[in-house]
C-alpha cells in the first residue's frame, strides 16, 4: 500500500451556507460608486439591452452623469461611525446572528454579494478551502426575480465551472410565502402602530420593480409580489395594503403601480397618513432609507399628507433570524 505521510491535509465534510444580498459601493467617493454602478449595470439579466448598444449609453453617458447623484443619495445614508452601507451592516449582522443560533460543527454560514465586494467567488473559495463539499445558497430575494435570484445562480454556476473538487449545490430560490416570513412581517406592521400616535389610511407596500417586458417574459416576481401582500393582508386586515413598485429605471414602462406617483395622488384622495412597507428588501438600504423614508416622504407631505412613516426592513431582528435559520436547516 504507498505510503500516504506525503499526502497534503484535506478538509472535507462541511457544509457552506452563503447568504448573498444585492451589494454595495465600498465607499460613497464618485469613484467607488462608479465602479459599483460599472458591475451592477453591465449585468444582462439586469439590462435586457443589445449589449453593443448598452454599453456605449453605459460608458459615455450613465457611468459620468448618475455617479454624483448616487453618491449624493448614499451619504444620506451611509452609517459614518462604522463607515459602512446599511445593506452590507445589516448582512454581517444577519450571517453572525444565524451562526451563533446554529450550533452544528459541521454548518459554517457566512454571506457575500451579487456586486461588489465580498464577492460570491472569494466566498465559495473561502468555504471550499474551510472543507465545505456540500454548498447551499440564500439569495436574500423573498421573492424570485430573473434581475436578482437568478443572476446569483449565474454568478454562483460561473465559480463552480472553473472549480476541479465541486461542491454539491443547491440554491433556496424564494420563500415569499413561508408562513415565518409573512408572520415576521406582520409583527413587524404591529410594532409600528403602536409606536405612532396615529392611524394610517393606507400601508404601502413597495417592492423594487422591473421593466414590464421582463413579466410579459415570464418572470415571476410581479406574482410573488402579490402573494406576499395578499398573505400579509389576511393576518393584518385592519388596514388596508396596497402593493405599489418602485426604483425605475430608463424611459421604459415598469411594473405599475409606481410608489413614487402613488404617494403623490393619494392626498388627494383622502389618505393623509401612510406607512410604508418593503417586503421585498431584507434589509434596509438605499432604496427604502433614502427613497421611500427621505424622498417619498418629501413628496408625500408637498402633495397635502399630514403624516407619514416606514416600517423597518426585518434587518437582523429576532423574527427574522429565526426565518432564515428554519430556511437553512431545512436545506441542510
Amino acid at each position: 500500500m504507498e505510503d500516504n505521510k506525503n499526502h497534503p491535509s484535506i478538509k472535507f465534510g462541511k457544509t457552506g451556507v452563503l447568504i448573498v444580498n444585492l451589494g454595495t459601493p465600498a465607499s460613497t467617493s464618485w469613484l467607488d460608486i462608479r465602479k459599483y454602478l460599472k458591475e451592477f449595470l453591465s449585468d444582462r439579466r439586469v439590462i435586457e439591452v443589445n449589449p453593443l448598444i448598452w454599453q456605449i449609453i453605459l460608458n459615455v453617458f450613465i457611468l459620468n452623469l448618475r455617479p454624483s447623484k448616487t453618491a449624493k443619495a448614499y451619504k444620506e445614508i451611509w452609517m459614518k461611525e462604522e463607515n459602512i452601507s446599511p445593506l452590507l451592516y445589516y448582512t454581517k449582522k444577519q450571517a453572525a446572528k444565524i451562526s451563533s443560533s446554529i450550533s452544528e460543527e459541521n454548518l459554517i454560514i457566512d454571506f457575500a454579494m451579487r456586486y461588489g465586494n465580498p464577492s460570491i467567488k472569494s466566498k465559495i473559495s473561502k468555504l471550499h478551502k474551510e472543507g465545505c463539499e456540500n454548498l447551499v445558497i440564500l439569495p436574500l430575494y423573498p421573492q424570485y426575480a430573473a434581475a436578482t435570484t437568478a443572476t446569483v445562480c449565474d454568478e454562483v454556476y460561473r465559480t463552480l465551472m472553473k472549480m476541479r473538487w465541486q461542491p454539491s449545490l443547491k440554491i433556496i430560490p424564494h420563500y415569499e410565502s413561508d408562513p415565518l416570513y409573512i408572520d415576521a412581517l406582520v409583527n413587524s406592521i404591529n410594532k409600528k402602530i403602536k409606536e405612532i400616535s396615529w392611524k394610517p389610511d393606507l400601508i404601502i407596500a413597495s417592492y423594487h420593480g422591473i421593466p414590464k417586458k421582463y413579466f410579459d417574459k415570464g418572470d415571476p416576481y410581479h406574482c410573488y409580489c402579490h402573494k406576499t401582500t395578499r398573505l400579509i393582508s389576511e393576518k393584518f386586515n385592519t388596514v388596508e395594503i396596497k402593493t405599489t413598485f418602485q426604483s425605475r429605471f430608463g424611459p421604459q414602462e415598469w411594473l405599475q403601480p409606481y410608489t413614487d406617483k402613488t404617494l403623490e395622488s393619494l392626498p388627494k384622495e383622502g389618505k393623509k397618513n401612510i406607512l410604508t412597507i418593503c417586503p421585498g428588501f431584507s434589509s434596509d438600504c438605499v432604496e427604502t432609507l433614502e427613497e421611500i423614508l427621505i424622498q417619498g416622504k418629501e413628496s408625500f407631505m408637498k402633495s397635502g399628507g399630514e403624516n407619514f412613516d416606514m416600517i423597518p426592513c426585518l434587518n437582523d431582528n429576532d423574527d427574522h433570524i429565526f426565518l432564515l435559520k428554519s430556511l437553512i436547516q431545512r436545506n441542510t
